[in-house]
């Protein structure tokens, strides 16, 4: 495979938690703020027509993403989801925030493993900006999980490994000084560590870069299902959705009828 899998420093267990939620808080704030997910709605209907529920299971949710506006396009449009967000490293004060905003968003606290997700939680999985952190047997590994359990699975990236993304990450910090003020709530924190020790600019300058590095191809992502639907149980679909200046990129997974 053409990707690197280099490390990035909010995937390591010895990373601060704290400094981890105000890194997941930016991510949240900028997805939502620029509406990056205005365009996938007919994507996210595909999987939800696939399931016997009106529910999605977010894996990997960081602060929840642009979560709250998914909810307000589906509840606009006459036909409401309930949400729930979940991630191997809950941040609880991110989640509190965006489920107080929206009735039909919750979250879990434990500690979910988007490998390995436990049988409970029913209904279409979505990951977002979050799937280039496995590596390739993991990565087959989720997906393999989706089938085995016959829930549908939706997965959203905005990178590929091409110059312009790669060039894109050593911007990122002029954007984390510019709007961490508008971040709500105020944590100090946050400000000590973005202006007195530029921590959160720099880590995500980084880990952005490594995103890129880690990005998976449509040649690749056929690879990973091949291992992980042998038996072509499941309908693929892998493409992308212009939105707001960048480029969505999907992998829709949904068991064949």
């Amino acid at each position: 495979m053409a990707r690197l899998h280099l490390f990035e420093l909010m995937d390591q267990s010895w990373f601060p938690d704290f400094l981890r939620d105000y890194m997941t808080d930016y991510l949240e704030f900028v997805t939502d703020k620029f509406d990056m997910y205005q365009n996938i709605q007919p994507v996210l209907e595909r999987g939800l027509a696939a399931t016997d529920t009106r529910a999605i299971i977010d894996t990997g949710s960081g602060g929840g993403g642009g979560m709250v506006k998914i909810s307000q396009r589906f509840q606009a449009s006459g036909n409401p989801v309930d949400i729930t967000l979940t991630d191997f490293y809950p941040n609880e004060k991110g989640f509190e925030k965006v489920s107080a905003l929206d009735n039909y968003i919750s979250y879990s606290k434990e500690n979910v493993d988007a490998k390995d997700i436990p049988k409970h939680f029913k209904g279409l999985r979505t990951m977002f900006l979050a799937f280039h952190h496995f590596r390739p047997k993991d990565g087959a590994q989720i997906l393999k999980n989706a089938v085995d359990s016959g829930e549908p699975i939706a997965i959203f990236e905005i990178y590929q490994l091409t110059f312009k993304d790669i060039i894109s990450p050593i911007f990122a910090p002029i954007f984390v000084v510019l709007l961490t003020p508008l971040i709500r709530p105020f944590r100090l924190g946050r400000i000590i560590f973005t202006y007195l020790i530029p921590i959160i600019p720099l880590v995500t300058m980084f880990d952005g870069l490594v995103s890129v590095l880690r990005s998976y191809s449509p040649k690749e992502l056929k690879t990973l299902i091949a291992e992980a639907d042998p038996n072509d149980t499941f309908d693929w679909e892998i493409n992308g959705i212009p939105t707001g200046g960048i480029t969505v990129h999907y992998l829709l997974g949904t068991p064949k009828k």
